[in-house]
């Protein structure tokens, strides 16, 4: 198969790249409106931009709160799904009405933040707190940027700066309402050149 994207319609171009760019890991993205009102919500197109400085970028796509909650303040916090509050990460997708907390929704515990406004998610074993660096218009979506000004770790996962896969449990997205956990994993070392 071979696929032009100028003349393939764009849900079937979706469909190929959700499929086979995978798995992805979700940003599970809180904030707050200029009124006050939390949102949290996932997002798969989602990784990292930079580490020097630290910069986050996610992808919302569709008619979503959290884009409009960050123009509207520039703060956010993304918090990394482990499995055992997949189900609550998923109640939280749904398209609610903007008045609507998700954190209540979905049965989520929000912490504040140290440094921004948005709440963190207790259940989360990382979060990490984000000033908006910039947003890029791209097609019918935009690429959020967001610079990371305090990250925060369960004490338990981590060790000399390293974060244990296995107490984690991170889970990655896949095509459709599929998804997959980290722990089947393998090492491969690096050729040593020159």
């Amino acid at each position: 198969m071979i696929i032009d994207p100028k003349t393939t319609p764009a849900e079937d171009v979706y469909k190929v790249l959700i499929g086979s760019i995978v798995p992805r890991p979700i940003a599970f993205v809180s904030t707050v409106s200029a009124t006050g009102v939390r949102n949290v919500a996932p997002f798969s197109f989602f990784t990292v931009a930079s580490a020097d400085p630290p910069v986050l970028c996610f992808t919302p796509t569709g008619r979503k709160d959290t884009l409009v909650n960050i123009r509207e303040t520039r703060q956010f916090v993304v918090n990394i799904v482990s499995e055992d509050f997949a189900e609550k990460m998923n109640t939280a997708s749904g398209s609610y009405a903007r008045d609507v907390d998700e954190f209540e929704i979905a049965r989520l515990t929000p912490v504040a933040s140290d440094l921004v406004r948005p709440p963190r998610v207790a259940e989360s074993r990382v979060q990490m707190e984000c000033e908006l660096y910039q947003i890029l218009e791209i097609g019918l979506g935009a690429l959020v940027l967001g610079q990371v000004v305090r990250i925060h770790v369960d004490d338990r996962i981590v060790d000399h700066f390293r974060i244990d896969p296995d107490q984690l449990r991170a889970i990655g997205r896949m095509g459709g309402n599929t998804y997959s956990r980290t722990t089947d994993r393998f090492d491969l070392v690096r050729p040593k050149v020159g």
